[in-house]
């Protein structure tokens, strides 16, 4: 998803996606790279995928592009097969598939990956977020998509999972999308973003004990009856919001949409990452028209409502006279 990759900002390291598909991800990648100047030669791209047929498909896409890519000898789980074992990645972006139970979970229970607890064997979420995790340099940053549940789930330990890696101060955005963005699911999603270093990697500020939080619910249009999609602009607020409040450039908190969050106040939430429950409500817009001036202005634009009305129903009557018959 392009938001994604717009927040990541992905110029030059290495890139992974742990459950690439065909490899949607590094296209968008290398779009942003040219979009913005850069050389997609900056980026080493890594990623892993299981199905054999989409795997194929991933690396045609690269190859068709001219990206260099290492996806693996051959299609492998990466949860039971990580062809990238030793791989530190400056950039995860992933979308990977939401409340997956079978993962081979049961016979997982003792992986090292599993640093802030082990997660359930019947829903994958909070396993791939800490393969996410096991796989980011000491100043990586990720970001990946997640049915809406991750964020408040207490069930089979995933809550404690959820509150040992905010703790650990891995926790640098929150974003809930609006529903209806894709066509292969109706789960309602939201945006991860973790942070390896928070105290001011890359020419960004500390953003240490902070998290920040925007409610994208509202923003899109929709394509069709059924479907909704991001314009520029919504993705640029999006972004734009982000890297104001990363960078110290310029950003404050806006009632609705966008919140800087401390350690302390997540810990009053019980470590829950809605973003409705920290940005507020959105302010009431001014209204500067006098209320008896409004008053006016609105009877006036009644009854001349009402005489358009009459008129109207003259015309139909007099019609309806003409055609009766004799």
């Amino acid at each position: 998803m392009r938001v994604l990759v717009e927040m990541l900002s992905p110029y030059k390291g290495r890139v992974f996606d742990p459950c690439c598909g065909s490899g949607g991800m590094f296209v968008q990648s290398e779009k942003f790279v040219e979009a913005h100047g850069g050389r997609i030669g900056d980026l080493t791209i890594f990623g892993q995928e299981s199905n054999p047929n989409t795997w194929k498909l991933a690396k045609m896409n690269l190859g068709i592009r001219g990206i260099e890519g290492n996806l693996g000898k051959e299609p492998a789980d990466s949860f039971t097969r990580d062809l990238h074992p030793d791989l530190k990645a400056n950039f995860i972006l992933a979308n990977p598939p939401f409340n997956m139970s079978d993962w081979s979970g049961e016979t997982l229970r003792e992986d090292k990956r599993w640093k802030y607890g082990v997660p359930p064997a019947g829903n994958a979420n909070f396993a791939w977020v800490q393969h996410f995790i096991h796989h980011l340099s000491p100043v990586g940053v990720a970001g990946f998509i997640l049915a809406n549940g991750s964020m408040s789930s207490n069930t089979s330990g995933e809550g404690e999972i959820r509150r040992a890696i905010i703790e650990d101060d891995l926790m640098d955005c929150m974003v809930a999308l609006p529903g209806q963005l894709f066509y292969s699911t109706q789960i309602p999603v939201c945006l991860w973003f973790l942070a390896r270093n928070k105290r001011g990697e890359s020419g960004a500020r500390s953003r240490q004990g902070e998290t920040l939080f925007i409610d994208a619910r509202k923003l899109g249009y929709l394509t069709d009856r059924v479907h909704r999609d991001l314009s520029d602009e919504d993705i640029s607020r999006i972004a734009g919001a982000y890297h104001a409040w990363k960078l110290g450039s310029g950003y404050a908190d806006v009632p609705g949409f966008c919140k800087a969050a401390t350690l302390e106040e997540i810990r009053e939430q019980g470590y829950v990452l809605t973003p409705g429950r920290y940005v507020g409500a959105a302010e009431a817009e001014e209204d500067a028209e006098p209320f008896e001036k409004k008053v006016a202005r609105l009877t006036k634009e009644l009854e001349a409502q009402f005489e358009e009305s009459a008129h109207l129903e003259r015309r139909i009557r007099a019609n309806l006279e003409r055609l009766r018959p004799g």
